[in-house]
């Protein structure tokens, strides 16, 4: 099915510099490329934004310059009718944003020193003239959610409507949908912790005693993005970590090495190499709990005689799901499976688990599945889960109609709308606004018509 965001957000980051990586003829370092309305755009705005790119690790070409010098000549004319309709923004949303981009600068070249060293200023003016940049930005969202905003409140009739009008090639395509309850038992979590607390214990020892926390990691940690770096996670805030690993990690002094600290992606030992501010910069071992074949085998006997009762009729597989479950979050409501953020109880092939989606393809609806090995919902990678499945429905794929897939339908509608809308204003404000584009970027292939007249 073809889905679309509804508020479709241009979001710039034009960033104040004055190093080029692009070559100009000449030996140019500055001047005005284009004009739009009483506004200028320089050469200086589109490799800003291409330093940028960079230190976010994409190869920036001429294309790429076109783009960016695109997407500059449109925030203009979003910019302009902002201040034309004095549109402000929130002081709060502009420095939420603010912390967000810095954290995300940061992280990316490896902390604060080396932003400042990247971008040849000082912390606090970059954040002076990225706040500038991000207060437009803001300003830009909101001036595009007062174009759609304008837009009619849909009606069953106009759905309808659209359905009747619309050949059905071109109505979007409902992917088949799944209905599912499961009844799931966890193996012995607390021995296996035990182990893994020992084995981390055992590690941490060895660090204190003189061995390099480095070489364990590379020889034990279960994190793949971080062991063959000797378990260095480099310089990053504290709020993209789970907070019982950022607060072990910031109680720490530099060399220090924690404690056993348990998070849902398992359990960790974390030396802390440096701390600026609210980031830091830690290397971490980490360990999963692994689980034995007598624990499969044991979760697998309980889950086959339960299975036998639901199958026998001796007892619902709700009823079963309440009494025996022990995933809890769905033991409550009979087992049915809900889509965390939507609450919806009907999955798509793409969002259910691959071990999960691999038991329901040969089933049939009414069909009790034999135990399997699965995973839950925790942490980045979920905790192992020993699972028998029940198929309650399947709405096979189909063209949408009104009848069965209105939700959808009105989706597609606001989209289809919202975009037509903004397509219609950069269409009008381009023939209506003065704009003119240096003979250095005439050669751009614009995806939009009508900038150079």
């Amino acid at each position: 099915m073809r889905r679309l965001s509804f508020l479709i957000l241009i979001v710039f980051s034009v960033i104040p510099f004055t190093s080029f990586g692009q070559k100009y003829e000449n030996g140019l370092v500055e001047k005005s490329v284009a004009l739009v309305g009483n506004d200028v755009i320089m050469i200086s705005d589109i490799e800003n934004e291409a330093q940028m790119m960079r230190a976010r690790g994409y190869a920036v070409d001429f294309n790429a310059r076109c783009s960016i010098l695109e997407s500059l000549l449109t925030a203009n004319l979003y910019l302009t009718q902002a201040r034309l309709d004095s549109i402000v923004v929130s002081d709060a949303t502009v420095e939420s944003n603010l912390t967000s981009h810095v954290n995300d600068v940061v992280t990316s070249l490896g902390g604060e020193k080396e932003v400042e060293a990247y971008f040849g200023k000082p912390m606090y003016k970059l954040k002076n003239e990225w706040r500038e940049t991000i207060q437009e930005q803001s300003l830009i969202q909101e001036m595009q959610r007062t174009v759609t905003g304008d837009i009619p409140k849909l009606t069953p009739i106009d759905i309808k409507e659209y359905v009747e009008k619309t050949p059905e090639e071109d109505l979007p395509i409902i992917p088949t949908k799944y209905r599912i309850r499961q009844i799931g038992i966890y193996p012995d979590r607390e021995a296996a912790a035990m182990q893994v607390r020992e084995k981390l214990l055992g590690l941490r020892e060895r660090v204190i005693n003189g061995e390099k926390f480095t070489t364990l990691a590379r020889m034990y940690s279960q994190d793949p993005g971080s062991a063959t770096k000797g378990g260095e996670l480099g310089m990053a805030p504290r709020s993209i970590f789970w907070p019982e690993f950022s607060d072990a990690a910031m109680a720490l002094k530099v060399g220090q090495v924690s404690q056993v600290v348990e998070t849902p992606d398992g359990f960790h030992i974390i030396e802390l190499i440096s701390r600026e501010g609210d980031m830091f910069n830690a290397r971490h071992i980490l360990i999963k709990p692994t689980y034995t074949s007598a624990d499969r085998e044991k979760a697998f006997n309980t889950l086959d005689s339960v299975r036998t009762l639901i199958v026998a009729d001796s007892i619902s597989f709700v009823n079963a799901a309440k009494i025996y479950s022990e995933e809890r979050k769905t033991a409550t409501s009979g087992g049915l499976m809900a889509d965390e953020y939507t609450g919806s109880s009907y999955f798509e092939k793409d969002q259910l688990k691959p071990s999960d989606y691999n038991m329901l393809r040969t089933m049939e609806v009414g069909e009790v599945s034999e135990p399997f090995e699965s995973v839950d919902n925790e942490g980045r990678n979920g905790n192992t889960l020993y699972k028998i499945l029940y198929l309650e429905k399947i709405i096979p794929s189909h063209v949408a109609t009104f009848e069965d897939d209105y939700n959808e339908l009105i989706d597609e509608v606001n989209n289809a709308n919202a975009m037509a809308a903004i397509e219609d204003f950069l269409d009008e404000k381009i023939k209506s606004t003065y704009i003119v584009i240096d003979p250095l970027f005439q050669k751009c292939n614009f995806e939009r018509q009508g900038w150079i007249k």
